[in-house]
């Protein structure tokens, strides 16, 4: 969508050049290239790099960049506030809060956090001058945009003129999902040398100056009767864009923001969504993208409103849960739910958790000194959207099979599903199986992965390929079995006709066609999807606090996903519980702190809070999946749920076990500072 200013003209984006150029805009953007034979020497020639900076004063602060008279990041762009949208009814929610019995207000911040992959950025680059052609091997979720883009605005030559080699990137989070300058840096110095170069960043780097992600403030309300039904929701949004806009940078504050309203029937809701820029490193997707900061801002009021009715917090959910029957249903902010049977959910996830016997685990643990506290979230969120993604298939005449997929896998298993439904489908043996995803030497055409979009695209253009390749080996199966090509059917690899006993595989066809002609099957599949799917979920967790010191921990946590059909049900738990450890560690500890000039205070683990794997409990993860019918094999998409259902209901569970002994509502993240305060600050 265009993004519109404040006066309802549209915001223009400026291309992000690689070197700051005479202004840098903020702590860690790059100012100069340094070359040489080992990183050593290069880091002791970095140092002989001197900068003759002018010191000005910065916007760091989010709340205070859109104030009239702070230091603007661009000149053109008054208060720093680069767009104003507003979703829902403003006058019909307003009137539902005038008229309401009850109303809880929260202000609520999104900590800025970074996605910390295990797996640093890197990038490796060979011009061949002859052809002048680059080679680019190097992280990216979106091949095929990042060779279009620097194509178009770094090289001025054909797309054909540069290749992208993703291949194993790594972790990613969304942080590779943009174009960071090194992109074009790397090349462009392997052209001016003759030489490859390549550059890994170190830790210290990635934490100052790559994206960020999160950060924004809320001030939310909820309205609701005497017998907890809700009335109305809104939200004032403010979200921190850093100092450039980054590819997708805005879709995380506007293309989720229907979350707010949750699973529930809520008739009337309104949000404001504010964005600005500041003089601190570029905000980008990270690991649901919009989805987490709402859905924390409905399940925290839904707690405080249960609070403040005295209210069990399951069962003002149940009252307000939107019934399977209602379904497709189109709620008051944005989205259209086709389907989802989310009382179901909640209920399998009370019971595999046992929310019944909570009070005896509370005792127990009040005897030990200890204050527990549980916490529940329901979630929804938009994922796989409309779109269109290709895997091409090239079936060899000695039985191979060759999987070009546009989509690439950074952690969610990719590859082991497209070898799988091949399998499945063609009776190909697994070791006969190859899968090369985003390497733009081999794949014609691809859109890359992100939003949990991969599983259903690659599905579906697999799904094509495979039809296509069936039809294709139909005249030589007619052939072998003398027999009608019409009245042949396919099922698990094998051709079969009426009356004929037995049948012949597939690859009985790819070798019998390749006698014949020399030839295998090729075919490109497309899968086209119009229309969002909506994975939901219910996650319960259960924490302890130690009064003396304010430590948490996360000692259980429950969930119920419906992700739709599971193509792999264990890649399906994988990315639920990678899922849950990063909002957890997001609600306990992580937190990107920049001080008022700018400066990151957070630069290494050492300042840096991450979840290690003792933080995290066993886990229990359940399914209830309801196919969808927005793609061919009803798949919903899990890579972001973990994540947007397991932040707000740990904190849920934090407050829960601090409201148990009087202490105060607080915030994320739930630090043993921030609990200590807490649990003292009603007593003084």
């Amino acid at each position: 969508m265009p993004l519109l200013r404040p006066d309802g003209n549209p915001f223009e984006t400026q291309l992000r050049k690689p070197l700051a150029g005479d202004r840098v805009t903020f702590v860690g953007e790059a100012v100069a290239v340094v070359v040489a034979e080992t990183a050593a020497l290069a880091v002791d020639a970095a140092e002989l790099v001197l900068v003759d900076y002018e010191e000005l004063r910065a916007a760091a602060s989010l709340t205070m960049a859109a104030d009239d008279g702070a230091p603007l990041v661009r000149e053109d762009v008054p208060n720093n506030t680069i767009f104003v949208h507003e979703f829902g009814d403003g006058p019909a929610t307003e009137a539902a809060f005038q008229r309401a019995p009850h109303v809880v207000q929260a202000r609520l911040r999104n900590t800025r956090v970074h996605a910390n992959p295990m797996e640093p950025r890197s990038i490796n680059a060979v011009h061949d001058a002859a052809r002048n052609h680059f080679t680019i091997w190097g992280g990216t979720q979106h091949a095929f945009l990042l060779r279009d883009c620097l194509a178009e605005h770094a090289f001025h030559i054909s797309p054909a003129q540069i290749d992208i080699v993703a291949g194993d990137l790594g972790g990613s989070f969304g942080l590779k999902d943009t174009i960071p300058p090194e992109m074009a840096l790397m090349p462009w110095a392997a052209r001016r040398l003759g030489r490859p170069v390549k550059w890994t960043a170190t830790r210290s780097e990635m934490i100052v100056a790559d994206n960020h992600g999160r950060d924004l403030v809320s001030d939310a309300a909820l309205a609701f009767d005497d017998e907890g039904r809700f009335l109305a929701v809104r939200t004032d949004n403010l979200n921190d864009h850093g100092a450039h806009i980054e590819i997708f940078g805005t879709a995380t504050a506007l293309v989720n923001v229907g979350g707010l309203v949750g699973p529930y029937v809520i008739p009337a809701s309104y949000a404001k969504v504010t964005g600005v820029q500041t003089h601190t490193s570029p905000l980008a997707p990270y690991r649901g993208a919009g989805r987490p900061e709402a859905t924390y801002v409905i399940e925290t009021l839904i707690d405080l409103a249960a609070r403040k009715l005295g209210m069990d917090p399951l069962e003002i959910r149940r009252r307000n849960l939107i019934p399977a029957e209602a379904m497709p249903y189109r709620t008051s902010l944005v989205f259209t739910y086709d389907c989802g049977e989310f009382l179901e959910v909640l209920e399998k996830a009370a019971v595999a958790a046992a929310v019944a016997d909570f009070p005896k685990r509370r005792s127990e643990a009040q005897a030990r000194g200890k204050l527990r506290g549980l916490g529940v979230a329901m979630c929804i969120e938009t994922s796989v959207g409309a779109g269109r993604e290709y895997v091409e298939l090239k079936c060899r005449p000695d039985g191979h099979v060759l999987v070009l997929a546009g989509s690439n896998n950074h952690g969610q298993g990719h590859e082991t599903v497209l070898i799988q439904q091949v399998c499945g489908e063609l009776g190909v043996s697994p070791d006969l199986v190859d899968v090369v995803e985003s390497d733009t030497r081999q794949v014609r055409k691809g859109d890359g992965t992100g939003g949990s979009r991969s599983a259903a695209f690659n599905a579906a253009a697999a799904a094509d390929a495979i039809r296509q390749c069936v039809e294709l080996g139909r005249p030589t199966a007619a052939r072998l079995l003398q027999a009608d090509p019409a009245g042949l059917t396919f099922a698990e690899g094998t051709y079969a006709a009426p009356g004929h006993a037995g049948g012949v595989s597939f690859v009985e066809v790819l070798r019998a066609q390749g006698a014949e002609t020399g030839l295998g099957i090729e075919a490109m599949g497309e899968g086209v999807i119009k229309h969002d799917a909506f994975p939901n979920g219910c996650h319960v967790a259960e924490v302890e606090i130690d009064p003396a010191t304010g430590a948490v921990a996360l000692v259980a946590h429950t969930v119920c996903d419906d992700v739709g059909f599971e193509l792999n049900p264990m890649l399906v738990r994988g990315q639920l519980m990678g899922g849950i450890a990063q909002g957890a560690g997001q609600a306990l500890m992580e937190h990107m702190v920049i001080d008022d000039t700018g400066q990151v205070l957070t630069g290494s683990f050492m300042d840096y809070a991450m979840p290690r794997f003792t933080d995290l409990p066993d886990m229990t993860i359940l399914s209830h999946p309801v196919p969808t019918s927005t793609n061919p094999l009803g798949v919903k998409g899990v890579g972001e749920s973990g994540t947007v259902g397991s932040l707000p209901a740990v904190m849920n569970a934090v407050n829960d076990a601090l409201a148990s002994a009087g202490g105060a509502w607080i915030d994320m993240p739930a630090t043993p500072g921030r609990v200590w305060e807490a649990l003292h600050a009603l007593r003084q």
